[in-house]
């Protein structure tokens, strides 16, 4: 049996996955092929803190900024539509990750606390960038990046996608040799890692030296009908 295009969609929605679109990095934007990428878990870590931010590494409860490697976070959201990738404006996306000690915000002993966590609403291009620190490492996972994008879908429902991002191994060795990482936390290399095994491939953002640090963007395209 054969399936149209939007029932194969379904079937991998209901698999765990979405579809996400590739980037031209020439032009940063969205390229006209989708590829089929997988979600991953929110994690124990994900705090509803409303923070409409770009700049991720201050703590608004007390001014404070994180030390680390500089990082700007490009994310490109489209929908599918007509058979191709279109922009997805207005679609809310949160991002969070642990500081250069493998220690996040807002959650056991950092509870009021609220560095390298945020939101931004795609403009007209689906666009939205986070200013942030490289992420530490903790016990048991490879150095990744979480993110949530919510967004309105068909009959009123809301589309509700979660991933992680990861970056290429020999950029991490790089990055934590360095203070203020060096021996900040144990990590394990993507491939030891049992949420990459389950796709980090798909999901490894390509980074650029940018000034002091580093810049990379990621494309997702999102069935909302």
């Amino acid at each position: 049996m054969r399936c149209s295009r939007r029932e194969a969609l379904a079937l991998l929605g209901a698999a765990g996955y979405s579809v996400l679109a590739g980037v031209d990095p020439a032009r940063g934007q969205p390229s006209a092929g989708c590829v089929v990428r997988p979600e991953q878990t929110e994690g124990p870590f994900f705090v509803e803190e409303a923070l409409d931010r770009s700049d991720l590494r201050s703590d608004p409860s007390d001014g404070t900024v994180k030390p680390g490697v500089p990082l700007e976070l490009i994310l490109l959201v489209s929908r599918l539509e007509g058979g191709r990738c279109a922009p997805l404006p207005g679609a809310r996306v949160d991002v969070w990750h642990s500081d250069h000690q493998g220690t996040y915000s807002d959650v056991g002993g950092t509870r009021g606390k609220k560095f390298l966590r945020g939101y931004q609403t795609t403009d007209g291009e689906g666009r939205v960038k986070f200013v942030t620190v490289f992420p530490g490492a903790y016990s048991g996972r490879a150095v990744h990046i979480h993110f949530k994008v919510r967004a309105p879908q068909a009959r009123g429902r809301m589309l509700d996608y979660t991933s992680q991002l990861y970056f290429d191994d020999a950029l991490i060795d790089r990055v934590i040799a360095a203070p203020p990482y060096v021996g900040a936390g144990r990590r394990i290399r993507n491939a030891s890692d049992g949420l990459y095994q389950r796709g980090g491939r798909a999901l490894t953002v390509a980074l650029s030296p940018q000034g002091a640090g580093y810049a990379g963007s990621f494309g997702l395209a999102l069935d909302v009908s």
